[in-house]
């Protein structure tokens, strides 16, 4: 009997955090995400559509080069963003000789119902699907920036990593209660960590029903609501980042990695991300940009000659646990 009762208050306390512990409504926060809107676009490319394994048409961009280097860049964008939003990164890329590709990421942008994905692990699918369709030419790198950056690791050490040759992170995403996060993200996301926490048991149960509840609410201001997504859903927001073993994660990424970060960055903490490659015991190379912050890492001239200039080096391999 004490046991069917301890299993009845353990369901109903599941139920409950479900039901009830999702996000809560989030006060516009305007120094995160509202500089991007402002953006000079008017060099933007036209919108490109791939079509995914499940028939939807996701969208992208394309930067050509005037002057070839015959190497190719996907760029993935941070939470609640789109390809308008790295812009002035994938310009600068492509001034320099890649044939860049920025990504509207399902969920987000132009790629289907914002905020959301059918299961967890779908943009990885997407990603491939889209490298299938546009078979980008030369050595390949893949930068994600911010989430972005948390899906560029996540994929990175997965069973298709070999599909890029290298990978930058910009100040990614690697999870809670790491060296690298602040404990309070209040000013920048409302998280429905309760329900997070009872999604997640009932996926290691092999159960996602459930996974289309919304899990996330980021502080997008009610201007930016037309650009931004400002909502995710458990699916997308599981898919855009590493997995809950994120150190595991790194020491399963073979091939050449770094990281970028900014030295004025207020969403994460700069200095952790050298702490926790170190404890991992990963030779990837962590750069702290001074005087730049975490927005600043994808439009900002003394970031982006950064990033330029980590993806004109040559890999080194010894980076690589191969």
């Amino acid at each position: 009997m004490l046991v069917l009762l301890l299993s009845a208050a353990l369901l109903l306390a599941l139920a409950a955090a479900i039901a009830f512990g999702g996000p809560g409504q989030h006060p516009p926060e305007r120094r995160v995400y509202d500089p991007f809107p402002r953006l000079d676009v008017s060099t933007l490319p036209p919108l490109q559509h791939f079509r995914a394994r499940d028939g939807r048409d996701l969208a992208y961009r394309t930067y050509r080069p005037a002057k070839p280097n015959g190497r190719s860049v996907v760029i993935v964008h941070g939470s609640a963003n789109r390809s308008e939003n790295v812009h002035p990164l994938a310009q600068a890329l492509a001034g320099a000789g890649f044939q860049v590709h920025a990504l509207d990421i399902r969920g987000h942008g132009h790629s289907g119902p914002a905020g959301q994905a059918d299961y967890v692990g779908q943009p990885e699918d997407d990603l491939e699907d889209f490298l299938e369709a546009e078979k980008p030419q030369g050595q390949r790198i893949l930068i994600g920036f911010s989430a972005g950056g948390g899906f560029a690791l996540r994929f990175a050490s997965g069973g298709r990593q070999r599909l890029f040759d290298r990978y930058l992170l910009l100040a990614p995403l690697l999870g809670e209660r790491t060296p690298a996060s602040h404990t309070d993200t209040g000013d920048w996301v409302s998280a429905g960590s309760w329900r997070i926490a009872g999604l997640n048991l009932l996926n290691a149960l092999g159960i996602g029903r459930f996974n289309h509840l919304p899990v996330l609410i980021f502080a997008v201001s009610d201007r930016a609501k037309v650009h931004l997504t400002h909502t995710y859903t458990y699916n997308l927001a599981i898919s855009l980042r590493p997995p809950r073993n994120y150190r595991g994660a790194i020491r399963a990424a073979r091939q050449p990695m770094q990281v970028l970060v900014g030295a004025a960055d207020k969403v994460f903490r700069p200095e952790g991300f050298a702490e926790i490659f170190r404890q991992v015991g990963s030779p990837t190379p962590v750069t702290l940009i001074p005087g730049v912050g975490h927005s600043d890492m994808t439009t900002k001239a003394i970031a982006i000659e950064a990033v330029v200039g980590a993806a004109l080096e040559e890999p080194d391999h010894r980076q690589s646990g191969a």
